[in-house]
């Protein structure tokens, strides 16, 4: 993207105004380098990124923040193995504590929605709750260590509490003998040793060291020799502390350079992170909407308020371009907008495509363009001696040089600053130029020939701001299909001008010319109301759409939510009756134990029946419970592929395989596999068999992929030992293949490499799998295995 542009319409006072909204250096340095991108996947991807941060600062308030510092040189210092001071530290812990709570403030319900580019951006956090933990426990202030940061510390400090209790009794004791040789009846302290402060001419009074004298030299800061011992004691555990401090600042610096890659990782996320809410909450008090974004060119701005100019006091402005017609040429009288509209359209372009959502309506559409050129505004140069026209003229000719059908040009006053005639037949020629490569193109004029231009050529089409004649003031509405209007007549009228001179000017205009004005009136009104019902028919339309959309997806979370719950119910029903019948079973072993010990043969066979009786109720009992009646043509056999319904569960399943020796065949229900029995299964309504039909059983296969839930592309094992890790990659990776995934992420972590070693293993005889590797730099290194299935 041109400079020029980025400067003319001002998007660093945009970037200036995020800055305000960032908790960090880091953050607003990535601010300075913010640029629209370089294609239209980065820029959905960064517009998507901003809209969920802006929905959770809706639905979960504040991120968490709290005490996050840019911590950039304490981690290049600890990279270098440097010792850091205690500051640095707790910064960097801040930090840690920081992206670990992230994890939590992303993560949400099942059935709630989603963050997908946020939870993928968190997703290279690496927890380091250890070294947090020991920095939090170590240092309780910038400058302050604590006494739990090590035994020998606490120790140490408690040592020289009692000796500086000691010695301050002491030398309160001293102070009293000695109170006629002292200037005051204090004593001091000098080098960390105590002193007393004796007057010069008593100084063979007391005996012991000189440390210090008073400017005037009246007064001599004497150790008493009786404090020697004391005082060094105190000197040598100083010392000590001093020394068992710096080994605790090493040890926890040696811990955050061992893990530096990830501490640096980690950093660099929250950075971002803190970029990124920038943008939200720049969103949420600029009243910002998400974008449609196309690459055809296509814009349709709603309502869109340029973002620089006073909420109070801006007037919002709806363009649309790219649909109809490739260029817009706008008129109308000066102060009636024009050039506002110009940059509005042009500022919200940039914002878009450097990822901020727009200050617009709902369903506001914005083109992605590799180029936006602006040439607006007086650009005389005294240095370089042109003239107002000249400058224009050498911008455009770089206009002219660089622009084509990706492009988004704004021309302001096309052709001003010269003679009329030679500038107006200048300015169509250049719009021609650049209409013929289909370059948008949006420019005010005050020239008549570029009105009769855009009324004869397609593609061009003429727009005007409307101006209230009552009251001599532009309403700075943008009326896209009208050409605007003089209004000299009727302002000239209205500031007092006498009727004969009006009457005699308009003598001398053609009639042609005043019928033209005459339907330019008509038009004009018919447009705004045209415009206005066929605005809000659209928006009506789309709000249908996005409540239709809405309604779906709730009814599909309710399905699911319905169907777990019908599984644990059964789940839970079954286990309570199997209870039953092992303690009924218990209950029976005891009466036989009891029949031993002289019961006849005619009371055990009593019991007996009853025992059956109670186990057959509770078949019964459990048949009820766990099968619903089942409905439909029972099955004797069936193939791999093939729907079934299975009434246990209320639902049709796809048959992942044939019945085996027990008569149980495994199906694919939802995203989970479960062994039924093959007399339990019924013909599905809409099914077609397979049996017979190579090429059915494929279209089966096909449509079980597209029913399947969406499936993670990634799972986690961290904290698993290597049993559960493998039985959870397993079913993971069977999920993942019948969703049709291609590559998915294995996330072990370092340690000490045992856990990694036992997926590699795994993954080498996995049916699914056909080709492994460890994750490259931005992935998360040797901490995760991407795996590509068949």
């Amino acid at each position: 993207m041109n400079d020029k542009a980025i400067k003319v319409l001002e998007f660093n006072k945009i970037k200036n105004i995020l800055k305000d909204y960032t908790n960090t250096t880091a953050g607003k340095d990535i601010i300075d380098e913010l640029v629209p991108y370089e294609n239209i996947y980065e820029v959905k991807e960064h517009i998507e990124e901003t809209k969920e941060a802006f929905k959770l600062l809706v639905t979960k308030g504040a991120p968490p923040f709290e005490g996050v510092y840019d911590v950039r040189d304490g981690i290049s210092r600890a990279g270098k193995g440097s010792v850091l001071i205690p500051g640095q530290l707790l910064k960097i812990a801040s930090m840690l504590r920081a992206a670990r709570r992230f994890k939590d403030y992303i993560n949400h319900k099942e059935e709630e929605e989603s963050f997908r580019v946020l939870e993928n951006i968190c997703e290279g956090i690496t927890l380091l709750k250890n070294i947090e933990d020991h920095i939090f426990n170590a240092i309780v202030g910038e400058e302050e260590i604590s006494d739990k940061a090590s035994s020998k510390l606490y120790n140490i400090r408690r040592s020289l509490k009692d000796k500086n209790y000691s010695v301050r009794g002491k030398i309160n004791s001293l102070v009293r003998s000695y109170s006629s040789y002292l200037q005051e009846n204090i004593y001091t302290v000098r080098g960390d040793r105590y002193v007393l402060p004796v007057k010069a001419e008593h100084k063979g009074a007391v005996k012991g060291l000189v440390h210090d004298q008073s400017s005037s030299g009246a007064t001599l800061f004497i150790e008493p020799i009786s404090l020697v011992n004391l005082n060094n004691e105190i000197k040598e555990l100083m010392l000590k502390e001093k020394a068992e401090i710096e080994r605790i600042l090493d040890e926890l610096s040696r811990e955050v350079y061992q893990n530096i890659e990830v501490v640096r990782i980690n950093a660099d996320i929250i950075w971002e992170l803190d970029f990124i809410f920038s943008k939200a909450k720049f969103a949420s008090e600029y009243n910002c909407t998400y974008p449609i974004i196309n690459d055809k060119g296509i814009i349709d701005i709603i309502e869109g308020r340029h973002p620089l100019i006073d909420r109070k006091e801006v007037v919002p402005i709806s363009a649309n371009l790219g649909k109809d017609f490739t260029s817009l040429i706008i008129t109308g009288p000066n102060t009636g907008g024009k050039t506002v509209t110009l940059k509005t359209v042009g500022l919200i372009h940039l914002m878009a495509m450097s990822g901020l959502m727009i200050p617009a309506r709902e369903n506001s559409v914005v083109a992605y363009f590799d180029e936006v050129f602006a040439d607006i505004g007086d650009e005389q140069s005294i240095e370089q001696s042109l003239s107002t026209f000249s400058s224009h003229m050498k911008n455009i000719v770089d206009i002219i040089d660089r622009s084509d059908d990706k492009s988004l040009v704004l021309f302001d006053e096309l052709g001003a600053g010269t003679d009329p005639t030679e500038g107006a037949a200048l300015a169509v020629s250049i719009l021609e130029n650049l209409r013929k490569r289909n370059t948008k193109i949006i420019a005010t004029t005050h020239y008549s020939e570029l009105k009769g231009y855009a009324l004869k050529t397609e593609g061009v089409e003429n727009a005007s701001v409307e101006f209230d004649v009552e009251t001599l003031k532009p309403t700075y509405r943008l009326l896209i299909g009208v050409p605007g209007k003089s209004n000299a007549f009727e302002i000239s009228k209205r500031l007092g001008l006498p009727n004969y001179i009006i009457d005699y000017a308009r003598d001398n205009i053609s009639n042609d010319n005043l019928k033209f004005e005459e339907l330019i009136q008509s038009l004009q009104e018919k447009s705004i109301k045209a415009e206005t019902d066929a605005r809000l028919a659209e928006n009506l339309k789309l709000e249908a759409h996005k409540e239709k959309s809405k309604l779906k997806d709730k009814m599909e979370k309710l399905q699911n939510v319905r169907d777990k719950e019908i599984f644990g119910a059964r789940r839970e029903a079954k286990n309570i009756i199997r209870e039953a019948k092992e303690e009924a079973d218990k209950i029976l072993k005891d009466i036989r134990q009891i029949e031993r010990m002289g019961y006849s043969s005619e009371a055990r066979q009593k019991l007996e029946e009853q025992r059956k009786k109670l186990k057959d109720k509770l078949d019964a009992a459990e048949e009820k419970a766990i099968k619903p009646e089942a409905k439909g043509e029972a099955l004797k056999n069936v193939e791999e592929g093939q729907e079934v319904f299975v009434p246990s569960l209320n639902q049709k399943v796809i048959v992942l395989s044939k019945a085996d020796n027990k008569g149980e065949v495994l199906v694919q229900a939802g995203i989970m596999k479960v062994s039924v029995k093959l007399k339990d299964l019924r013909a599905s309504n809409t099914t077609s068999s397979s049996s017979n039909n190579k090429g059915n059983r494929k279209k089966s296969k096909k449509k079980m992929k597209l029913n399947i839930k969406s499936v993670s592309s990634s799972v986690d094992l961290r904290g698993m030992d290597s049993q559960e890790a493998e039985y959870t990659v397993d079913k993971y990776l069977d999920e993942a293949y019948m969703a049709g995934l291609g590559e998915v992420t294995i996330i072990h972590g370092k340690g000490t490499g045992v856990l990694r070693k036992a997926i590699t293993d795994m993954l080498k005889r996995h049916y699914h799998v056909k080709n492994y590797r460890l994750g490259e730099y931005g992935e998360g290194g040797s901490g995760v295995t991407v795996a590509e299935l068949k």
